[in-house]
């Protein structure tokens, strides 16, 4: 069994930067590809980021990119999602997630956070 545990989340204001991070524990980490989704309300769950086992590649959702980076810590265990230049839409619960490859679909993956609320105000 695979845990992963959100943490960063918060309020912010519009253009503001928030870094998220993502702890792993159960097995090797490094068995992993890692993604972060998002789900505002109301709305279906989306792809944000995914980074595969050793961080070489790199995927990201066209609304993000430029303005976030996935990166991950093999010998923390840990996955990020800096998140910089935050909009208003950009509003809601991130979780991470672990698949056997560092697919855009949620339903890829096998394990999942609990997720962290990241609000941007206006």
């Amino acid at each position: 069994q695979v845990q992963l545990v959100e943490s960063g989340g918060g309020l912010v204001q519009a253009g503001g930067s928030l870094r998220l991070s993502c702890a792993v524990s159960g097995r090797t980490f490094t068995n992993y590809a890692m993604g972060w989704f998002r789900q505002a309300p109301g709305k279906e769950r989306e792809f944000v980021a995914a980074i595969n086992w050793n961080g070489v590649s790199r995927y990201y959702a066209d609304s993000v990119k430029g303005r976030f980076t996935i990166s991950r810590d093999n010998a923390k265990n840990t996955v990020y999602l800096q998140m910089n230049n935050l909009r208003p839409e950009d509003t809601a619960v991130y979780s991470c997630g672990a698949a056997r490859w560092p697919s855009m679909r949620g339903i890829d993956y096998d394990y999942w956070g609990q997720g962290t609320q990241v609000t941007v105000s206006s």
